[in-house]
């Protein structure tokens, strides 16, 4: 039995793995790469099985935002090319979760740019989400950045199970990514969701000239955290952003990643989130071992993968769309 695949058997025995071990992780031959992702699948599968969640997202607002976060092409500091619109209506929104309910995504995230809602872009939110509720079996998110207490709980009220807002990468890292909010407004926005009573989503963006040493530091802290879904988005590096032409990532080190992921946060949803068509090419399907939920469709500003390669693809690895259309009375 190889040491990582004992080493998963310790963590469903209630082990939480060390600093040094993460580290261990990321630091593994590539030579040992598919014995790590068996260690990793062995936890996934205790938990998961070979089910995968499917979600779909819509950009409600693009651009337009006071935030000056270097990854993103919709900071005020980007000169990217980007479609810029202010939020938009709910038939649009109604729209994009009837295309979430036909390709069987369990969850449908809306998501719009800013530093955080206004109350009426958070009134257009509730209105469709009230509706999404009334005609389809799905579950839905909200990303809309830093959130209120009454603002939370007009979305819990509303029918809103999830609400996404990653750490992104370490305290430490933090402001060499952003200046324009601190680390802690994003950790105390979390605490404000699952006060709500909403099940917290919050991950990580990886390639941004991050040590493995922060990738270690946001994974436990995503642990105390107690994120119930953890996004793990890799840099696609946009021309006209600071991190234009970053390219530090390769396909066998983002696998390490989502085992990395996976054996510091085992009962935890794992999302292969941005940037997997990039950074991972060829490598997609073997990320499943380690992860339990995908992306399908476009991102905010940049295109995903044909959702019918998505499709072929967890139908190839005998894995099994995790969503069982009901009909809502």
């Amino acid at each position: 039995m190889s040491k990582w695949k004992e080493l998963a058997l310790e963590v469903l025995n209630g082990h939480v793995i060390s600093k040094e071990e993460a580290l261990e992780i990321l630091n593994s031959s590539d030579m040992d790469l598919l014995e790590v992702l068996q260690g990793a699948y062995v936890i996934r599968h205790h938990y998961y099985g070979n089910k995968v969640k499917l979600n779909m997202l819509i950009n409600t607002k693009s651009g337009l935002c006071p935030e000056n976060c270097g990854y993103c092409s919709q900071s005020s500091i980007s000169n990217a090319p980007i479609e810029k619109y202010r939020m938009v209506d709910k038939d649009t929104i109604l729209k994009g979760a009837e295309q979430a309910y036909q390709l069987n995504a369990g969850t449908y995230c809306i998501v719009a740019s800013g530093r955080g809602p206004s109350n009426h872009e958070v009134d257009q939110v509730v209105s469709a989400v009230k509706e999404i509720k009334d005609k389809y079996q799905l579950k839905v998110c909200a990303c809309l950045g830093i959130l209120k207490p009454e603002q939370a709980a007009m979305l819990k009220e509303a029918g809103v199970d999830r609400y996404n807002h990653n750490l992104n990468t370490s305290e430490n890292h933090h402001d060499f990514i952003t200046t324009s909010h601190t680390y802690q407004d994003r950790v105390d926005t979390v605490e404000v969701i699952k006060e709500a009573g909403i099940s917290p989503c919050s991950g990580v963006i990886v390639g941004m000239k991050e040590t493995k040493e922060d990738l270690v530091n946001v994974a436990m802290s995503l642990r105390v955290l107690d994120a119930d879904s953890i996004p793990v988005n890799f840099l696609h590096a946009i021309d006209g952003t600071p991190l234009e032409g970053t390219k530090e990532l390769n396909p066998r080190y983002c696998l390490k990643v989502l085992a990395l992921m996976r054996y510091v946060n085992p009962t935890k949803e794992i999302r292969i989130s941005g940037g997997r068509e990039v950074n991972l090419g060829s490598l997609q399907p073997l990320g499943l071992y380690a992860a339990n939920s995908i992306f399908v469709g476009d991102y905010l500003t940049t295109s995903g993968q044909a959702t019918t390669a998505d499709h072929q693809m967890l139908e190839d690895l005998g894995f099994e769309v995790d969503f069982v259309k009901e009909t809502v009375q």
